[in-house]
């Protein structure tokens, strides 16, 4: 089967083969992708995923890449970028949120608007689909306390609206969406009676994102969920790993929860350090650190 021939002409739908993934994630590494295909509506993605399910082609879903983790193998088949259906409305105190929509772009937009509830997440990178799959959360706050319906298609592409009342959300999971494809999310969030201090709110949690994370290096945020009782960065820098290199990549000195791509880092030289401080902290402390971050690909 000619595949750039199908993508060109029966889906039509924009392409990219044999693309370097370190274009398409924060950790700016990885091997490439096979075909990389960036549909702009959800009909071209319905097409799109009816067909390589059809034809058994594997089919990864990305949205801006921030965190995830590409061997330097790459992936083959179709890589999915949704970056293309970033769409968003208002309706007075409603917002719909394509999946595609960085998240941030949301949240600056709801703040000039006057509308309260999100602007503690400020300054996650991201898409809306990413922080709805991962329930994506900052200083106590997160996505789904905010979100009243999610649209998914499931893997035969088909639409539905899932009430939040269906789905279990968790810490950086969302019980019920494993087998779908994020395509919108419904956020309801309040008018504010003071908007000068939503968006000193705004500005506080953007300063103190860039005071206290590496933001000058590429990277992925936080590499492991935190512990129960505990918080990951903490067991990591009591393990004397701050600091810590192999390869090109290093424990951020500033915030050991974070692995930055310091010297032109392959994705092996990554995760050898996810590897180092998982079995530092537990040999230390009997801590079982859990990737937050996902890994596409042969490691």
């Amino acid at each position: 089967m000619d595949l750039k021939a199908k993508f060109k002409n029966d889906l039509k739908i924009s392409y990219i083969e044999n693309v370097p993934m370190a274009s398409y994630t924060t950790y700016k590494t990885g091997g490439r992708a096979e075909f990389l295909l960036l549909p702009e509506t959800k009909k071209q993605l319905q097409a799109l995923y009816v067909f390589a399910r059809a034809n058994n082609i594997p089919c990864r879903v990305l949205g801006l890449g921030s965190n995830i983790l590409v061997s330097d193998q790459g992936v083959k088949g179709i890589t999915c970028c949704l970056k293309n259906i970033r769409s968003i409305t208002f309706d007075d105190t409603t917002v719909l949120a394509a999946a595609g929509l960085p998240l941030d772009s949301l949240i600056k937009n709801a703040v000039d608007k006057g509308l309260e509830g999100v602007e503690d997440l400020s300054g996650i990178p991201g898409s809306i689909g990413g922080a709805v799959f991962m329930n994506a959360g900052a200083y106590k706050a997160e996505t789904f306390d905010y979100i009243t319906q999610v649209e998914v298609m499931d893997l035969n592409g088909n639409f539905k609206t899932i009430n939040k009342a269906d789905l279990k959300p968790a810490y950086r999971h969302v019980f019920g969406l494993e087998n779908f494809i994020i395509i919108a999310a419904k956020f309801e969030l309040k008018k504010t009676q003071n908007p000068a201090a939503l968006k000193a709110r705004r500005q506080e949690i953007l300063a103190s994102r860039q005071a206290k994370q590496p933001l000058d290096y590429p990277s992925a945020g936080s590499v492991f969920k935190r512990p129960k009782g505990n918080f990951a960065s903490k067991l990591i820098d009591e393990c004397g790993l701050k600091g810590k290199e192999i390869g090109g990549a290093k424990v951020s000195t500033k915030h050991a929860g974070f692995i930055i791509n310091y010297n032109n880092a392959s994705a092996k030289d990554i995760k050898n350090l996810m590897d180092e401080a998982q079995t530092c902290v537990f040999k230390k402390t009997g801590v079982k650190l859990e990737l937050e971050q996902i890994l596409w690909g042969d490691f």
